[in-house]
């Protein structure tokens, strides 16, 4: 399967939801947490080759999803393959055992809207509140263009890219993209 999105930074989670409802897009799922942990070896093979192993944890239930390296182009797009797991955590043990390890995790407050031949994210993360629109390449070009955006708005970096991009300014200091107990960003 193939990835494309696109995030689009707000800055507020109440301006990025006036500007979805604007839109017209139907609400799909509410908010939750999600938290992400992402696996590589120890020498990093995966990052190496541009791939991504997550865990992703929400509401009780976990997915496993593979990512290859990014194409270039306008958009972020790649190979996506994803899968749901009975456990999170004991899938990740077992992958410890053949030798992979978190070397990252991250997590976010996400609600999720349909519209014309896309699905829309609201992110709330402890480096910013994004809109992330993911689909075909008309569908969001047509739906950015809704919002009243345009691709020099598109940002194609990953969560842990805009965290090490902005944890200084957002006064973190750990090495993961964590909200502390009380739901605000962590050190």
């Amino acid at each position: 399967m193939i990835e494309r999105e696109v995030k689009i930074p707000y800055s507020t989670p109440e301006a990025a939801r006036a500007a979805v409802a604007a839109t017209g897009a139907t609400p799909l799922r509410c908010r939750r947490l999600q938290e992400d942990a992402l696996l590589d070896t120890n020498d990093e093979s995966m990052r190496r080759r541009g791939c991504a192993l997550r865990i992703r944890t929400e509401s009780g239930k976990s997915l496993l999803t593979l990512k290859g390296p990014v194409q270039p182009g306008s958009m972020k797009v790649r190979d996506e393959h994803e899968t749901v797991i009975g456990d999170g955590a004991v899938l990740q043990r077992v992958l410890e055992e053949l030798g992979l390890h978190v070397w990252f995790r991250y997590e976010k407050y996400r609600e999720e809207y349909a519209a014309a031949d896309v699905t829309v994210a609201i992110d709330e993360t402890p480096v910013g509140t994004f809109v992330e629109v993911e689909g075909g390449e008309q569908g969001i070009l047509a739906f950015t263009m809704a919002l009243g955006r345009s691709p020099a708005d598109f940002i194609l970096d990953s969560y842990r890219g805009l965290f090490i991009k902005r944890r200084v300014e957002c006064g973190l200091r750990g090495s993961h993209m964590v909200f502390d107990a009380a739901g605000s960003a962590s050190a």
